[in-house]
């Protein structure tokens, strides 16, 4: 069976709290994960949180923020360590490659496991698969950051009653499917078209048209809202979101299921957070994101 789920490892910005830890995130996409921002303490939030070294197949660091990319380390050599079957591909800002070689070489170690370096140097698409296509946005922040959005190909949902109707059934649907066409009957004759999912993944950044594009449409999105909209002048200052505008953002690009998360330890009331992006205009799934939540990605509508 296919899992689709987002599993939170931490939602600390800056530094780590009593309930918080560093960034760190798992999008669970069938077969595959995918772990972004791995800040530091994420390898023991991966143990508290069920992942395991073998269920990573692509690490995608927004920017090279500590709390976005100190457990790098750790995790690579957990990677190694546990001897992963399959290589591992890494995507990060190309501006800090320097970063990156030292948080992969920060220590000795035996490397047993090919890792892909894939840095990121402009918009574009990273990755295309059957499952999905990876793609990235440059965001607005003091150091170069960059948002990913993961796009589904669109597909065709089989109707049972017009399969009926032309007597098909068992492996034959396998094969219309496959095919295309089975004796006089098309595929388009008995299904109806079903769009893709779509995730984005927003990390630190002011309101730019990165932000827009990544979040056009998604079922799915995980944003940062780091102040609550009183400190909005303090979020534009140092390259964040509040929570009304990531709701805005959202409300605005039609999304389903909004992920609030990054928050400032200056806040204690979670709720709060919640009630400014209602307060937004922001009607659809809304979550405010606590560490080893997992949170389902909603279903094909």
């Amino acid at each position: 069976m296919s899992v689709r789920e987002f599993v939170v490892l931490g939602t600390a910005s800056q530094v780590p709290t009593r309930h918080r830890n560093h960034n760190g995130y798992l999008l669970r996409w069938d077969g595959e994960g995918i772990l972004f921002d791995p800040g530091e303490g994420t390898q023991r939030q991966m143990l508290r949180a069920g992942v395991a070294a073998h269920d990573i197949n692509r690490i995608c660091v927004t920017h090279f923020h500590g709390d976005h990319s100190l457990g790098l380390a750790g995790v690579i050599q957990r990677i190694n360590l546990d001897q992963v079957p399959h290589p591992v591909t890494a995507h990060y800002p190309a501006s800090g490659q320097k970063f990156f070689d030292r948080l992969r070489y920060a220590t000795a170690y035996r490397e047993t496991v090919p890792l892909r370096e894939e840095p990121v140097a402009a918009d574009g698409v990273l990755a295309e698969g059957l499952s999905y296509t990876l793609e990235a946005r440059l965001l607005s922040h003091p150091v170069e950051s960059f948002g990913y959005r993961i796009t589904e190909p669109d597909g065709r949902r089989m109707v049972p009653e017009l399969l009926a109707r032309h007597g098909i059934k068992g492996p034959d649907v396998g094969r219309l499917q496959r095919e295309g066409r089975l004796g006089a009957v098309t595929l388009e004759e008995v299904s109806e078209p079903r769009p893709g999912q779509r995730f984005a993944f927003v990390m630190d950044t002011r309101l730019c048209p990165g932000v827009d594009a990544l979040a056009e449409g998604c079922d799915m999105l995980v944003i940062e809202s780091t102040f609550l909209d009183e400190d909005e002048r303090l979020a534009t200052d140092h390259g964040h979101l509040t929570a009304g505008q990531a709701a805005r953002v959202a409300r605005d690009a039609g999304v389903r299921h909004l992920v609030l998360t990054h928050f400032s330890q200056r806040y204690t009331d979670p709720a709060e957070f919640e009630r400014q992006a209602r307060a937004a205009g922001f009607e659809g799934e809304l979550t405010v994101a606590a560490d080893l939540m997992r949170v389902p990605l909603p279903k094909r509508g």
